[in-house]
């Protein structure tokens, strides 16, 4: 019988390497909704903390890690450290940081420069960070959250990303995939739709 932690429901799911899978901390943990559950929690945990913060810049690559370490660290060992094994999306591992800096850079520069509007640059970085697929995994959940931290320091309401629980399978699941498949083809405004419907 497969491991319920190996199915992958969808071809949009970061499958994890045998390496990282033993890097699991909760013991209790043997199927997918109750690894769900626990990242959740901790996810819970990286949101009070984010928004207690009265000082926080988005755009910092320690922020980033750090973030994505409150996110996952009660869940998994590697939380807040970038992959070193190739995905079947994202870019190649020692691309990661030079990927990373350059997507800060460039959102700083839009801010800048006005060169969209602040929902649009949120979106815009929001993307790079889940194409770059820096982390083993919970880069959806991380970019989204990124992109909801960025656009209220740009003084906007956090996204409402659907209104639906992304991680499970279902018609907003596949809508918002959807809407990152068009942007990575350089079309934008389905995932800015999805992002504020």
């Amino acid at each position: 019988m497969p491991d319920p932690l190996l199915i992958d429901d969808d071809d949009a799911n970061t499958p994890l390497t045998d390496e990282e899978r033993e890097q699991l901390i909760p013991a209790y943990i043997t199927l997918r909704h109750e690894l769900n559950e626990a990242e959740q929690i901790n996810i819970g945990q990286a949101l009070r903390w984010a928004t207690a913060r009265k000082k926080r810049d988005v755009l910092d690559q320690n922020f980033l890690r750090q973030l994505h370490k409150r996110m996952f660290g009660d869940v998994w060992r590697w939380a807040g450290q970038y992959r070193t094994s190739a995905r079947n999306i994202g870019v190649d591992a020692y691309r990661i940081t030079m990927d990373v800096h350059q997507a800060i850079g460039d959102a700083c520069y839009w801010i800048e420069h006005k060169t969209y509007p602040p929902d649009e640059i949120a979106v815009r970085f929001s993307h790079r960070l889940v194409a770059i697929h820096p982390f083993p995994n919970g880069n959806g959940r991380f970019s989204r959250f990124i992109g909801d931290l960025l656009a209220q320091q740009l003084e906007q309401e956090p996204f409402t990303w659907g209104r639906a629980n992304l991680v499970d399978v279902g018609e907003t699941r596949a809508r918002y995939i959807e809407a990152l498949r068009a942007a990575d083809n350089h079309a934008i405004k389905p995932l800015l739709l999805f992002a504020r419907s």
